[in-house]
């Protein structure tokens, strides 16, 4: 199989935090409901399911299910991610961003989609985005 490279930006369209459901030792847990917009070699939208965690250095890690729709380098359908994201201290700088294509979940096109990527934030805020994935 080919291993295909694609990346681009994102933009997030909705954003519905809830209170910390979870407070102990300082740490707080809270869910988010998320919605992006996706620009570059996908073109779509998703809706995430977030958990994220915030210590007194500020957030410093989240865990979470991203179902997208869209068309990727030409393929159109649906598929789910997993992330897993942190920082050492709470700031950007040390900083880990990290999706994985769920196996099984790829539809229409995008059936048999498998790979994993990285998200960047910028230092104006903007989120970028890679993927190195295979189909088939």
């Amino acid at each position: 199989m080919t291993l295909h490279h694609a990346g681009g930006t994102f933009e997030i369209s909705s954003w519905d935090g809830e209170k910390p459901y979870d407070e102990q030792g300082g740490n707080k847990l809270a869910r988010a409901h998320i919605g992006k917009t996706f620009h570059g070699d996908l073109v779509g939208t998703s809706t995430t399911e977030m958990i994220g965690v915030e210590s007194a250095a500020g957030p410093v890690a989240y865990v979470a299910i991203e179902h997208v729709q869209g068309i990727l380098h030409g393929r159109e359908g649906t598929f789910v991610l997993q992330h897993s994201a942190g920082s050492e201290d709470g700031t950007s700088d040390t900083q880990w961003l990290r999706w994985q294509i769920v196996p099984t979940t790829g539809t229409g096109e995008l059936a048999g989609l498998r790979g994993s990527g990285t998200i960047t934030i910028g230092e104006d805020g903007g989120h970028s985005w890679s993927l190195e994935y295979t189909v088939g």
